[in-house]
């Protein structure tokens, strides 16, 4: 993009059964990597290979469902390809009735074909597939009452499951998930660990979650500087071997620095010795033909910032006292009273749909509710809302994202505050469209630490 190469010459194969986690920094290219194996990228040198009958499932980042159709009936959706093959199959079978040339390369032919597509319609569940989506459904934290409820009463990250859930219906041969735990809460992250560790085809994702990868994965995959770093095992072993292979390389190094600088000092030692004329060609040579020793160049950038100054607040941050929220009937939030000490570091936990988002809402003011919230004295608030990215402009740039809101002398900090955040150079004229999930979360932070707060709720 942009006329740089994101990798160079890379390759690699994802073998039957494999578990692959995909890793490196935001903006190394995790994202296009995927979009390049299911084709909805084209590499601009090189090829990706695939056999004609695998079959791949590829659950984005970030997706706009568009959906009207009751969640069931939406995860059901995955079943295209079931009634796809009953049809061919009836077909096939009409066809093989009215033929008499058993013994024939064509009619055994057909006979194959059959053989195979109803070992696919085996594998995909056979006749229990409504059953099997709402098991999916519930292990994705869905209730058995919401089965009949329309799509679009649902935030983004609902409807981001009944996507997961259909991938995982269709049960693909490969498994291609970028941030697949990114909506869901810690129970249906635990039903999603227990359902690939058993799944039957291959699994290539990309998480910023240890835990996760290090529970499903047995090869990991790196993306640094370029290039690509391949380790047949889980992320906590392979932060371990590159640790060692760079210890390993800077050694060898050192090693063979020494001994060149040996060599160089006896020729320039016996240079113009005509008794020694034999051995100094044969240490030029020797240097001539040596393999100097590369370091692997390792992505050591992160993000350093300071908080702007925040006024100094009251003794008590907040207070709320009997607030209330519903959703029509659905009550979701009923008399919360709590007290906020200045200083106090709060987790909100619960299950998806008990009311986390919804009371962070309201602390932030950007939702009505019944009962009084009161801020402390001089409390200003710093919100990062779940949905945060979709609050950017995709057409503006990075630097005038942060530009046209910045107020007083945070104006001439803007390029310092994007730099701590490593958007430097070129980078801040990128649009926002083009930047990954990961960069994009980047962008929100700083455009939210432009403003000085002394309360941040971080959603």
């Amino acid at each position: 993009f942009t006329g740089e190469d994101l990798f160079t010459d890379i390759s690699f194969m994802i073998r039957e059964k494999d578990r692959i986690g995909l890793v490196g920094k935001n903006g190394a290219g995790k994202t296009t990597l995927i979009k390049l194996l299911c084709g909805l990228e084209q590499p601009s040198k090189g090829d990706v290979i695939m056999s004609d009958d695998v079959t791949i499932g590829y659950l984005p980042q970030e997706k706009n469902v568009h959906s009207t159709k009751t969640i069931l009936d939406e995860a059901m959706t995955a079943f295209e390809e079931y009634y796809e093959i009953e049809r061919r199959l009836a077909k096939l079978q009409d066809e093989l009735s009215e033929r008499e040339d058993y013994e024939s390369d064509s009619y055994q032919r057909l006979c194959e074909t059959m053989s195979h597509l109803n070992e696919r319609l085996t594998i995909m569940g056979g006749h229990s597939i409504e059953g099997e989506a709402e098991q999916i459904l519930i292990g994705l934290g869905f209730e058995h009452s919401d089965m009949q409820r329309p799509m679009n009463e649902f935030s983004n990250g609902w409807q981001m499951r009944v996507e997961l859930a259909k991938i995982l219906l269709r049960k693909p041969q490969l498994l291609l998930l970028d941030e697949p735990t990114n909506h869901l809460d810690i129970e249906s992250i635990q039903w999603l660990e227990g359902f690939l560790k058993n799944y039957y085809g291959s699994i290539f994702m990309v998480s910023h979650d240890r835990a996760f990868l290090d529970r499903i994965t047995i090869r990991t995959i790196e993306i640094s500087c370029g290039k690509i770093y391949d380790y047949k095992c889980s992320y906590s072993e392979f932060i371990e071997r590159r640790e060692e292979r760079i210890d390993i390389q800077k050694a060898a190094f050192d090693n063979q620095q020494k001994e060149i600088k040996e060599i160089e000092a006896f020729i320039e030692r016996f240079r113009y010795k005509a008794t020694k004329a034999k051995q100094v060609q044969s240490r030029v040579k020797q240097l001539e033909k040596m393999d100097v020793v590369q370091i692997d160049d390792q992505d050591k950038s992160a993000i350093h910032f300071k908080f702007p100054p925040a006024p100094h607040s009251g003794k008590v941050t907040l207070e709320l006292n009997n607030v209330s929220k519903a959703y029509g009937e659905k009550q979701i939030l009923k008399n919360i009273n709590l007290l906020i000490p200045r200083g106090e570091k709060i987790a909100f936990v619960g299950r998806n749909g008990e009311g986390k988002s919804t009371l962070s809402k309201i602390i932030a003011g950007v939702l009505d509710y019944e009962g009084e919230v009161k801020l402390g004295h001089e409390v200003k608030i710093g919100y990062y809302a779940q949905n945060q990215q979709d609050m950017l402009d995709p057409e503006k740039t990075v630097f005038e994202t942060l530009d046209d809101v910045a107020t007083g002398d945070m104006r001439v900090k803007v390029k310092s505050l994007l730099g701590a955040f490593l958007f430097g150079g070129e980078a801040i004229e990128k649009k926002v469209k083009v930047l990954s999930g990961g960069e994009k979360a980047r962008l929100s932070l700083a455009k939210m630490l432009l403003f000085p707060t002394n309360l941040l709720i971080l959603d």
